[in-house]
């Protein structure tokens, strides 16, 4: 019951729901993407990504210093569903912007 109630609570947010749908449609991000591409601090982009990972939506991987974030698979029906519901909904979703390169500085 508890990841079920993190679930619908990591939705009553609609950062979240656009930082999901993002993360659905450009496939795996570096942090510094997102951060990028939402103008946003990478303090308020990772506390989104927290609480979308504890809900079950997503799983990180390290590479070397970064973070990269993508859908989790295999991915639950009641899961699939709701992205799928989230794709139809009418929102503004920020074009992808490549994070600094690899020998920039990406948070």
């Amino acid at each position: 019951m508890d990841i079920f109630l993190k679930t619908i609570g990591s939705l009553n947010d609609e950062t979240r729901l656009k930082i999901l749908r993002f993360i659905d449609e450009a496939g795996e991000v570096c942090v510094c993407d997102i951060e990028n591409s939402f103008d946003m601090i990478q303090s308020r982009i990772s506390r989104h990504l927290k609480i979308l990972k504890e809900a079950g939506f997503l799983r990180v991987e390290r590479k070397g210093r970064w973070a990269y974030y993508g859908i989790r698979k295999p991915l639950d029906v009641f899961r699939q569903n709701i992205l799928k519901e989230i794709g139809c909904l009418d929102m503004d979703i920020p074009k992808f912007e490549k994070g600094n390169d690899i020998n920039d500085t990406c948070k």
